[in-house]
């Protein structure tokens, strides 16, 4: 049966961050139950036994071509790139990262940083050129996967240094157009407005800058000077081994491997407490005849 609107909105919402920290800092989470009550009659839970298992019964239907939404591209991504080619081990991931006057959807950093604008078959291509161009700032790859009834829309309003990822029915990505690594393309100063004021401290300590000893009113604007004075591609290697340190998720990897496979893209985007973790884990073990009863 496929879901109707209601149905398929709150399929979408139990993989939000508010539902995720419900259950790691509470062990329950009263919004999981109530969302599972409004998309039971789309879900086939005849299997499913605990909340693990409904997690995995609500992506599956996500999944299915012309319901996909951005979580479920952010997860693609997330098993076949991020965990597939690379590991926790050598690569970060970022989401919702400030570039320029956008937000990122979702990075990798290893060797280099590498961006993924997500386009999803809900998703409009209005806003696609503005955010590449503020993508290029920061980022020395730009992607965009999308569906494959976007594939020519993203073609004509991207450069052709832009790399083109088809995200399939069947879940598997192809590559449509290569992305050129351009380092050279990075702007220094839009640069230093994505880091944490820590971040940016070491990115010049790391190219054996040191920062004068101002007042902190004065200390963006002789940062900002310092940055202006950089070039591009050394600016890039700063951030991008400063990022994998201070954004390093190989703490997670024992816990990611114990989760289902659905919920490892918000488990990597979502900061918990060490003491958090333990607490979801019991949370997901839980029987769905004990969420019933949950306030």
């Amino acid at each position: 049966m496929s879901p109707n609107s209601t149905q398929l909105a709150a399929i979408t919402r139990l993989f939000s961050s508010t539902v995720y920290q419900d259950l790691a800092k509470k062990g329950r989470s009263s919004l999981f139950k109530r969302l599972l009550e409004e998309a039971s009659g789309a879900l086939c839970l005849r299997r499913a036994v605990t909340v693990a298992d409904a997690f995995e019964a609500a992506f599956k239907v996500l999944k299915i071509s012309g319901f996909r939404d951005e979580y479920v591209y952010r997860a693609a991504v997330t098993q076949k790139i991020l965990l597939g080619k690379h590991s926790l081990r050598t690569a970060s991931m970022l989401t919702e990262f400030r570039a320029g006057a956008c937000k990122a959807d979702l990075v990798i950093l290893n060797g280099t940083s590498t961006v993924y604008e997500i386009k999803s078959e809900r998703d409009s291509l209005s806003r696609l050129a503005n955010q590449v161009k503020n993508y290029r700032k920061v980022f020395a790859t730009v992607n965009v996967i999308t569906s494959e009834g976007h594939i020519s829309g993203v073609a004509a309003t991207v450069p052709p240094d832009v790399g083109i990822l088809c995200l399939s029915k069947r879940g598997h990505i192809s590559i449509t157009r290569d992305a050129v690594d351009r380092p050279d393309l990075v702007c220094p100063l839009t640069v230093l407005d994505s880091l944490r004021a820590a971040e940016a401290t070491q990115v010049l300590s790391m190219l054996g800058i040191d920062l004068p000893d101002v007042p902190n009113t004065q200390r963006h604007s002789v940062m900002k000077e310092c940055f202006r004075a950089i070039s591009p591609e050394d600016v890039h290697t700063a951030m991008v081994r400063t990022l994998k340190r201070t954004r390093n998720l190989a703490p997670l990897s024992e816990m990611v491997d114990k989760l289902p496979q659905s919920l490892h893209a918000t488990a990597l985007s979502v900061t918990l407490h060490r003491d958090h973790r333990s607490r979801l884990m019991t949370a997901l073990a839980t029987s769905l005849d004990e969420v019933a009863v949950w306030g």
